[in-house]
């Protein structure tokens, strides 16, 4: 028997031109077959779905004949709003890559992002005229749009023939949120969204129409724009707030009015609807679907939440990288009363795999803590321009999430939180959650973090973050006393602080760099 060239083709298939179908697309297939009905509502404005893709084929034709093209990274500093939807289309529609910013960032971080995605085009609201002049002074900049010119982008013409595509080119610069370093821009590409799209609707959202209704209460720049692109597919209407400060109250008027079915959040947001005294105000019965992502949810906050809205509640695992798009917990295995599956995020998507790895990538039995590493057509193409951060998270074909968890026996994914978080006190690896988990269930505390801080006798020892319940009163003697019957000897705190709130990310999540620098300051002021 002869050996096979290694240039011959793989299964005896020639290679073929991978195209796929551009997104954009589903904007169009939208007005084709619902051209009078609402997409869009943003404050007291409504757009029909005709409406909206003429608009998108106008804003494409303007930026082509401003010279802007397949491939060009068009950089977005904006709330959310209509001008953010179009924008995201009309790059899709050109084959440029939409790179939407974190609108809370300063100048400077808006900057690097804008250099390090070689960004040509900047389309910006007036309120970030400091963004926008740290970002026209760079050489690659070339046009610039305020949000007012952007609105005046007009075209009379025929529908803008949209742009071919292959699986693998990009359509969108994912910027993780730089919690560890600066941050970077993860590519998505059109073949692997359209994966993700058709995931969501099939593991998150079943049965969706075009008789639902989608309320957006985060950021379209990240999470919430992926939702969004699966509710154009299925030609469900958005409701966007006026104001893109989060208002319980607003929130839960809105899902009474226009009979919200589904919605997309993160934990820190769902906690603050569900405590607000508004969710008893206004009907809520039409929900059907609440998906929490961005973090684990603890246990007492989802048993409040089962108690207060049902089992609509959705929980998917899976960083910007892999779209959250590694697990999903369903409505019907999330149970106020049942403790099985307490913890858990889920098993695996669909099309996706999970594999439990130790330090050196090999795989651990069920049970067993390790890294959750992950692989799937829902994976980004890669960090763009970053072979550094390429070759940390990809080993073997795996992307390594950097977060650490265990498979049961059944393939439900439990995560003990990430490598990062985890400490070492006295020889012995330390895992927050649990002692957080512990914490919540006493009445006194309604929020609370544990990190590990350096110690001379133990190198590491964990310090607690708590935020009290109003009209409560504990004290570090308290909470110690009463935890320590619950945890290992090893694992109690030695510290306990109060305080008002937690701090949070600009994307509404409490990460424990933030609560480290924080108590930094607090225990070792300067």
């Amino acid at each position: 028997m002869t050996s096979s060239s290694s240039s011959a083709p793989k299964g005896g298939i020639a290679p073929v031109t991978r195209r796929v179908m551009n997104l954009s697309h589903v904007l169009r297939q939208a007005a084709r077959r619902h051209p009078a009905a609402l997409g869009l509502v943003w404050g007291e404005r409504c757009w029909q779905w005709a409406e909206i893709d003429r608009r998108v084929d106008a804003v494409a034709w303007a930026l082509a004949e401003r010279g802007v093209a397949k491939g060009d990274r068009v950089l977005v500093q904006a709330r959310n709003g209509k001008q953010l939807v179009e924008s995201m289309f009309a790059c899709f529609r050109l084959g440029a890559v939409w790179v939407p910013t974190n609108f809370r960032q300063t100048p400077e971080d808006i900057a690097y992002v804008a250099a390090s995605s070689g960004a040509s085009v900047m389309i910006w609201g007036e309120e970030f005229a400091a963004h926008h002049d740290a970002v026209r002074a760079l050489p690659s900049v070339r046009l610039t749009l305020s949000l007012a010119e952007f609105d005046a982008l007009d075209h009379a013409g025929p529908r803008f023939p949209t742009c071919d595509v292959e699986h693998d080119d990009p359509c969108w610069f994912f910027y993780t949120s730089g919690s560890t370093g600066r941050p970077k821009a993860a590519v998505l590409t059109h073949g692997q969204m359209g994966f993700v799209i058709n995931n969501h609707l099939c593991d998150l959202m079943p049965g969706m129409t075009p008789d639902d209704a989608s309320l957006v209460v985060a950021p379209l720049s990240h999470g919430a724009g992926i939702h969004l692109l699966v509710q154009v597919a299925r030609a469900v209407k958005s409701i966007l707030p006026a104001s893109d400060r989060l208002d319980p109250a607003v929130a839960w008027s809105l899902v009474e009015r226009w009979q919200v079915t589904n919605m997309f959040t993160v934990p820190t947001i769902l906690k603050l609807l569900v405590e607000h005294p508004a969710v008893h105000e206004h009907d809520h019965s039409s929900l059907r679907t609440i998906i929490y992502a961005g973090a684990p949810m603890y246990r007492q906050d989802q048993k409040t939440a089962l108690r207060v809205l049902g089992k609509v509640l959705v929980q998917y695992f899976g960083l910007g990288e892999v779209t959250g798009n590694i697990t999903v917990l369903p409505p019907a295995l999330h149970d106020p009363d049942d403790e099985a599956l307490a913890g858990s995020c889920g098993y695996e998507r669909t099309g996706m795999q999970i594999s439990i790895q130790d330090g050196r990538g090999d795989e651990l039995p069920a049970g067993e803590t390790g890294e959750i590493c992950v692989c799937g057509l829902a994976v980004f193409a890669g960090y763009y321009q970053n072979d550094e951060a390429n070759a940390k998270a990809f080993r073997r074909g795996w992307f390594r999430t950097g977060d650490l968890g265990y498979l049961d026996a059944a393939g439900f994914l439990f995560i003990t939180g990430r490598d990062s978080d985890m400490y070492i006190s006295g020889g012995s690896n330390v895992y927050p959650r649990e002692i957080e988990e512990k914490l919540l269930a006493h009445p006194a505390i309604a929020a609370v973090a544990v990190v590990g801080m350096p110690d001379p006798v133990w190198g590491e020892v964990g310090v607690v973050a708590a935020v009290l319940r109003a009209g409560a009163q504990a004290s570090e003697a308290d909470l110690l006393a009463w935890l320590g019957p619950k945890i290992a000897r090893y694992k109690l705190p030695r510290r306990v602080v109060f305080w008002e709130t937690l701090p949070t990310s600009a994307y509404g999540k409490v990460t424990k760099a933030l609560v480290r620098d924080k108590l930094r300051e607090n225990l070792h002021p300067s």
